[in-house]
């Protein structure tokens, strides 16, 4: 009899799998065969990537409610689709050396805009996660009598805010190569523009109402974002002079 390296049940040595946790019991060698799995695993997910990101930038509303009700093995999955697509904004920006003074136009930012870059450029995944959480928030309090619960709405803005964080690291490649072209100001109007679509229909295609309510709750999460920074900001500054 042997212990389970997991859970440290005992096990015979004859078993494949300990019956307590489901681990295997021996650690398959590394070989050509090891690699070859995992070359397929790398191609089989970045194959789901290209398959998220061109039908949910094409078919928000249908793509969404496809993952949500029929199929999910086809996606990345929301939140892990976020992050990455976070990462890759977060690796842009650190080849192509771009500051918050690309974005302002301005050598020495206030400190709230200092605060504003310490989570942009170096937390993009979690900035998103807490803009996702909030707009989902307000979302819900503007749609009241949808179908969709909170977490089904988060869902839909995972993937929305990915592809608009996409969208901006696209712009800042293309900014840094054409020679310092400034063409940023397009992330923050697509950043605004393709939500808001996608959120009015998701929600209901058919009614302007939608786009309105997407529109306000957007202009609502920006000023609570504005409002927390400030408070922020405050405290740091009451704090440095205590």
């Amino acid at each position: 009899m042997n212990n389970c390296r997991n859970c440290k049940e005992s096990i015979d040595v004859n078993w494949d799998y300990c019956p307590t946790c489901g681990r295997p019991t021996k650690l398959r060698r590394i070989d050509k065969h090891y690699f070859i799995q995992e070359l397929a695993d790398f191609f089989s997910a970045n194959k789901g990537m290209v398959y998220t990101v061109k039908n949910v930038l094409l078919r928000p509303a249908e793509s969404v409610k496809q993952f949500l009700t029929e199929e999910r093995y086809r996606f990345v999955k929301p939140v892990t689709f976020l992050f990455i697509s976070s990462l890759i904004y977060g690796i842009v920006i650190q080849i192509f050396n771009i500051t918050i003074t690309d974005y302002y136009q301005q050598a020495d930012p206030t400190p709230a805009l200092e605060l504003v870059s310490n989570w942009i450029f170096e937390y993009p995944g979690y900035l998103n996660i807490v803009v996702g959480l909030l707009w989902a928030l307000f979302l819900k309090m503007f749609f009241r009598k949808v179908d969709y619960n909170l977490f089904e709405i988060l869902v839909l803005l995972c993937f929305v805010l990915g592809i608009t964080t996409l969208f901006s690291s696209v712009m800042a490649i293309i900014e840094r190569v054409a020679d310092n072209v400034n063409i940023m100001f397009l992330s923050f109007g697509i950043g605004m523009i393709y939500p808001i679509w996608a959120i009015g229909q998701f929600l209901d295609r058919k009614k302007v109402s939608s786009y309105v309510k997407a529109f306000l709750s957007y202009l609502v999460t920006t000023l609570f974002l504005g409002f927390l920074m400030i408070v922020v900001v405050i405290i740091e500054t009451v704090i440095k002079h205590l």
